[in-house]
């Protein structure tokens, strides 16, 4: 890293941080995803649980103290949320012009109707930003036994290890499971004492086009104690062009004020080369809260594209400083520093950023 890019990253983290509902956050309080997001598997739309932590247990302020906090929801059946980012990027790629730019990440709103509160409900994710419009989820779920069996029907993220913010992560972009790959699917799940499990029943498209009339079955289970969570995930799609399969190992812990979380992902694609390949993505992360509504996060990621090629790994080094100010506002601001093999520039770029998050 030259001169200059250690000054702007020191003005950056001397002018900004931020925050995110990522899954650290379960770690660190030992709930399930489901006590504070309407989708079981996390992400999206927050439950009343979820929007009272983000007001009382986030922030390093509270301006509405006096004032009924904000819930979600609209009389008894409707509950509505929404996500603003908007970011600034600086990004340095070798033998190549520095790009700066600002731009709105992403612009969602949330809406769900509990048509039978606690048993049928209907959910929509809708993207409104950047560029058109785009549906993320739509789908209706029943729990067959309340908060312990359901179904859900129609388009859905699918459940496979860690739902993390950022898509980008190699262990998202290598399973092609992530927060922009939404399936067409029916998922049954259960949550049951410490265990959460889902079984999916998609399209296959999570990953990229529907390659022909076979369907992709993803499962996921993970044991949740209070202090430390396991979880396993697998995945196999069958395609014209060769099958894959996916593994992913995942886990979290807390020691002290520090949430760590892990994940390993095998991939075995027969439809990458005319004899398959064999993809590894790890991630490790530290979450370390110093005081309430600041956040310290630390991870390596290291991606094999392919084992039986020698000295072809990346790895991705990513700081970034998260503060939560007050109710509703986030700021963040990072470096990630890319490191591959010399003939790939842009596997060896540093990036640096400044992200505003507003929520409801």
């Amino acid at each position: 890293m030259n001169v200059r890019s250690c000054l702007a990253l020191a003005a950056l983290l001397f002018f900004a941080a931020g925050a995110h509902a990522e899954p650290y956050f379960a770690v660190r309080t030992g709930l399930k995803c489901v006590q504070c997001h309407a989708n079981v598997t996390g992400g999206g739309l927050r439950t009343p649980f979820g929007n009272a932590y983000a007001q009382t247990g986030l922030p390093a302020r509270r301006l509405r103290v006096e004032e009924e906090p904000w819930s979600g929801m609209l009389g008894r059946y409707v509950a509505i949320g929404g996500n603003l980012r908007a970011n600034f990027d600086h990004v340095d790629v070798p033998d190549q012009d520095e790009r700066s730019a600002f731009d709105v990440a992403e612009g969602r709103i949330f809406v769900e109707a509990s048509v039978i509160p606690g048993r049928l409900s209907v959910y929509v994710d809708e993207q409104l930003a950047p560029g058109d419009a785009d549906n993320r989820e739509a789908n209706v779920r029943l729990w067959l036994r309340e908060g312990t069996w359901y179904v859900k029907a129609g388009k859905m993220y699918l459940p496979f290890g860690w739902r993390l913010e950022d898509d980008n992560a190699f262990v998202r972009q290598v399973s092609g499971i992530n927060m922009t790959t939404a399936d067409d699917a029916v998922e049954v799940g259960l949550e049951y004492g410490a265990w959460s499990a889902q079984l999916a029943v998609s399209n296959g498209t999570a990953g990229g086009p529907e390659l022909d009339n076979g369907k992709q079955l993803t499962l996921r289970a993970a044991h949740v104690r209070p202090t430390w969570r396991a979880g396993l995930s697998a995945s196999f799609n069958d395609t014209d062009a060769g099958d894959r399969y996916a593994l992913a190992l995942h886990a979290g812990i807390r020691t002290g004020p520090i949430a760590w979380l892990g994940e390993v992902d095998y991939i075995d694609d027969d439809g990458l080369g005319p004899t398959g390949r064999q993809l590894i993505a790890a991630l490790g992360e530290a979450n370390w809260m110093p005081r309430r509504g600041h956040n310290v996060k630390l991870t390596f990621e290291w991606f094999d594209p392919d084992d039986d090629v020698d000295e072809d790994e990346q790895t991705r080094t990513s700081l970034v400083y998260e503060l939560t100010p007050v109710e509703f506002l986030q700021l963040r601001v990072g470096a990630r520093v890319y490191d591959g093999i010399p003939q790939n520039a842009l596997q060896n770029r540093e990036q640096y950023f400044i992200e505003l998050h507003g929520f409801f």
